[in-house]
């Protein structure tokens, strides 16, 4: 024989004599539990760190490579490009600021640390602010640390035709930045209404001229 139970709010009072309200918690955590399965987990490495050497002469430096080695700081997102610092690696063994697509693709090292006057081993995270990135590392000029900044170059935007189409292409590894347009270097430009497209690290719009009138385009934080 089934039995059906239904919970319902209740009242009841402590000895104190004030009242506390009851709340169907069965229901409430049954509910929490039938909600739905958890779905599997999947971890994707978007970049292998290349093996270090042992020694390096004539440097003597250990820890060198090509890329860096050590990330043991947070990721910073700009745009669909990741960035961080490793603690060794490098031409140099001490470091390197890293750049990576948030889908495996296009991973530059915009700087190397050389010890002096730019310091070694960052072990902060770090921020951005327009085409800069900001952040700290051991050593400088007297030894103590120093804060540093780091202009990225500005992507150059490469313009083709291709059939009834003009093809844009920058690169993706670099700041946000957006594809606009204007049709008479008006002072308002507006964003191009197509998605870009990543094809071996580069962003890639292609944008139909057939019909439409004479346009201008550009890159903009």
């Amino acid at each position: 024989m089934k039995m059906r139970v239904k919970v319902v709010g209740f009242v009841s009072t402590f000895g104190c004599g004030v009242p506390a309200f009851g709340v169907p918690a069965v229901i409430a955590a049954l509910s929490l539990i039938l909600a739905g399965r958890v779905g599997a987990q999947t971890l994707t490495p978007l970049h292998s760190f290349t093996r270090t050497t042992e020694w390096a002469a004539p440097t003597g430096n250990y820890f060198t490579n090509s890329d860096g080695a050590g990330p043991d700081t947070g990721l910073i997102l700009s745009g669909k490009t990741l960035y961080g610092t490793t603690y060794f690696g490098g031409t140099n063994a001490i470091g390197t600021v890293f750049a990576v697509n948030t889908n495996g693709t296009g991973f530059t090292t915009p700087h190397t640390f050389t010890n002096s006057p730019d310091g070694f081993s960052p072990h902060a995270g770090l921020i951005s602010s327009g085409n800069t990135l900001y952040g700290t590392a051991n050593g400088g000029t007297n030894g103590t640390g120093l804060v540093f900044s780091l202009t990225l170059p500005t992507p150059r935007l490469a313009i083709t035709f291709s059939g009834s189409g003009v093809v844009m292409v920058w690169p993706t590894n670099l700041l946000n930045f957006t594809l606009q347009s204007t049709t008479n270097l008006d002072p308002v430009w507006s964003p191009v209404p197509l998605s870009p497209v990543i094809i071996n690290g580069q962003n890639v719009v292609t944008n139909p001229i057939s019909g439409a009138p004479q346009q201008f385009f550009r890159l903009s934080l």
